[in-house]
């Protein structure tokens, strides 16, 4: 866990994101806090962490997303050096998935 974020202030942000329980929650939620820009921005660099995780090369994630190979570096270092998150997620989706 990042120390830099941790207060009182994000965990009410993730206990309250922790509440939802269907996409549309999720967007009418995230619609209310986030602009368009901060949403589609967030969308893309999970995209990207997903392509990444599954071995997919910059250049092909770059013709898949559209994003910038300074966002492709981005999340290819919180995939190697960060807490796990993407990972942790990419993983409980994919076994998810597997028992649908």
């Amino acid at each position: 866990m990042n120390p830099k974020i941790k207060n009182e202030n994000t965990d009410e942000l993730f206990r309250a994101i922790l509440t939802l329980k269907t996409p549309e929650e999720c967007y009418a939620f995230f619609d209310d806090l986030c602009t368009v820009p901060e949403i589609k921005a967030m969308a893309q660099r999970y995209a990207v962490a997903k392509l990444l995780h599954e071995g997919e090369i910059y250049n092909k994630i770059v013709d898949k997303t559209g994003a910038s190979t300074a966002t492709i570096s981005r999340v290819n270092r919180a995939l190697t050096y960060g807490s796990d998150g993407y990972v942790l997620t990419i993983n409980r989706l994919k076994d998810e998935e597997n028992n649908h």
